[in-house]
């Protein structure tokens, strides 16, 4: 293969010619990602441009582009138009961070496990009837008549009212999210999201190929304008939006943004993901998407966090014209929710148990957040029931490596890179108030973090030094 004699031509990036061969795009794509994972190039890193590649390796342009876009499919890199591309902030993240056991727990969202005694106390009653063992039995049923009755009265006081037929229980807002992937989106699709969106929801993007294209929100929730600009410079396919609480930023949309965002769904003929998984924390004049666009949102409803994480409980509202291939793509797969756990959630939610334990879990949250607000009073969400905080911090970090510092000292955090679409501002870090055994154990989580980052700032102002 023939290749120009400037050899040392400075680039951010230059693939091993040795290792090319054919077909050369894939070829170029796996090198590519290969430096990428191996930490050769860093996360940020601006890449040549491709016509300048392609002219270095005496390639046709749309053999460069080509691999781009494979990697860019995998969330590898992305582009800002205008700018160049980029290495993705989370790109070489592990997906599973080891869990240690000596560390005040303050980065993976457990949502109040000291409520999982009362859906154990409902699971022992069930258990114990005389009709128990049709309940270990195996259909492709996607929940029961009265399973998905229960779901609707419930989902009805959430602003949704849809018919049974529109009703999927899933094992939780993952399987939910991946049935929703495989029955409409293809490789290559692409994906509107928040810059900072849920960590899950990108993974699960990246292991499908699926593109996402970040738009930058406000305190508002997502700007419409950058949106439109979006649809217009792309060929756009689907949103991924949780207006009631984003995670991580605990953001929550108004309901006038609400309204202009449905506007340009329609317009842009865009299928609406709508996670609300937080939605038992939100204000409830606020109407969903679902509600104004039913005809273009996939609403996924998590009992997760509101009841408990165990029960892996999701609620699914698809519209009407979606109802065949989501049936056909759920029974293909097999990821129905077991019928014990669809008859615990709906027999805790009969029994009123489930409201009792949400009213608990938000007077816990608040009376975690107030213990939060000692500590950093500056950047406090205004839902003291959220279950996390975000707490932005300079461009002198480096969120990768203050959560190796944060672990080194005893305190497990996540840096808004993990949630990162893109290159996103600002550096921050999600702190789940919820997580730790007790209100003690915060405390102490939140006081080493403190003097952690006090430390580390003194350190950037007289070294000038990215931590």
């Amino acid at each position: 293969m023939p290749v120009n004699s400037f050899e040392n031509y400075p680039m951010s990036w230059i693939p091993d010619k040795e290792k090319i061969s054919s077909p050369i795009y894939l070829s170029i794509a796996e090198l590519l990602e290969q430096d990428i994972l191996n930490g050769r190039l860093a996360a940020n890193t601006k890449l040549p441009p491709q016509r300048e590649l392609a002219d270095f390796l005496d390639l046709n342009l749309s053999t460069i582009t080509r691999a781009f876009k494979l990697c860019a499919n995998k969330g590898l890199i992305y582009a800002n138009i205008g700018q160049g591309t980029f290495v993705s902030p989370n790109a070489a993240f592990p997906t599973f961070p080891k869990v240690e056991n000596n560390c005040i727990e303050l980065s993976v969202i457990k949502p109040f496990y000291q409520y999982n005694n009362i859906v154990v106390d409902t699971a022992k009653q069930i258990i114990h009837r005389d009709t128990a063992h049709r309940l270990f039995e195996f259909d492709y049923t996607l929940g029961s008549s009265y399973h998905k009755q229960v779901a609707r009265k419930w989902l009805q006081a959430f602003g949704v009212d849809t018919p049974l037929e529109n009703i999927i229980l899933t094992s939780g807002t993952q399987n939910a999210l991946t049935i929703a992937f495989l029955a409409l989106f293809h490789a290559g699709d692409k994906i509107i999201t928040d810059s900072f969106t849920y960590s899950n929801f990108i993974n699960l993007a990246k292991q499908l190929n699926i593109q996402l294209i970040s738009v930058t929100a406000d305190t508002d929730g997502m700007i419409p304008d950058l949106l439109e600009k979006q649809c217009r410079l792309m060929d756009i396919k689907g949103i991924f939006l949780m207006p009631s609480c984003n995670n991580p930023t605990g953001n929550v949309m108004s309901m006038e943004r609400r309204k202009k965002i449905a506007k340009l769904i329609q317009q842009y003929h865009l299928i609406l993901i709508e996670d609300e998984a937080y939605g038992f924390i939100a204000n409830q004049t606020d109407m969903p998407l679902q509600a104004l666009i039913p005809n273009n949102t996939i609403y996924l409803h998590s009992m997760s966090k509101s009841i408990s994480a165990g029960l892996r409980c999701a609620y699914m509202v698809i519209p009407s014209c979606l109802r065949q291939v989501f049936l056909e793509t759920t029974n293909n797969v097999n990821l129905k929710i077991p019928l014990l756990n669809a008859e615990i959630t709906s027999e805790l939610i009969s029994n009123g148990e489930a409201k009792k334990i949400i009213e608990q879990k938000k007077i816990q949250a608040e009376e975690r957040n107030n213990i939060y607000k000692q500590y950093f009073p500056d950047n406090v969400c205004p839902n003291m029931h959220s279950f996390f905080q975000w707490l932005p911090l300079s461009a002198e970090y480096n969120g990768y490596q203050l959560e190796m510092q944060a672990k080194d000292n005893g305190v497990q955090i996540f840096c808004s890179d993990r949630f990162s679409v893109g290159k996103a501002e600002p550096t921050a870090i999600r702190i789940a108030t919820c997580s730790p055994d007790s209100a003690p154990q915060l405390e102490k989580g939140l006081k080493i973090l403190k003097h952690l980052l006090a430390k580390n700032n003194e350190y950037i102002l007289q070294n000038n030094f990215i931590i």
